[in-house]
């Protein structure tokens, strides 16, 4: 059609705006060589117990998980933060039984919110 058209002209786009959080587990790749099983057992909890009700309180939606990382949609800004902020102060906690998830050589952790 041309651009001109009248049927371009009459449909409709429909967009919404969205605030996207992507974490990921630094040093991952090192761990699934150390120990496959228990790196994937922690992968595994945190999601469930921490991951998952965190998001959820934000009224996040989950759009993709890629080995080690999550892709999560917010409707808002503010929800998307608080979200990153809590995952991210909740760490720790999450990873008592397995503290070696989540940090590199270096010992620093990454959760970001992508906006």
């Amino acid at each position: 059609m041309r651009l001109g058209s009248t049927a371009l002209a009459t449909e409709r786009v429909e967009r919404r705006l969205a605030a996207l959080l992507a974490a990921d587990v630094v040093g991952y790749s090192r761990l699934i060589g150390a120990d496959e099983a228990g790196t994937l057992a922690a992968f595994k909890t945190i999601k469930s117990e921490l991951f998952d009700p965190t998001t959820a309180a934000h009224n996040g939606r989950l759009v993709k998980t890629t080995g080690d990382g999550f892709l999560v949609e917010f409707s808002s800004v503010v929800d998307a933060l608080l979200s990153a902020t809590e995952f991210r102060r909740e760490w720790p906690n999450g990873t008592r039984r397995s503290p070696w998830i989540g940090s590199s050589s270096s010992g620093s952790e990454s959760t970001s919110a992508t906006l």
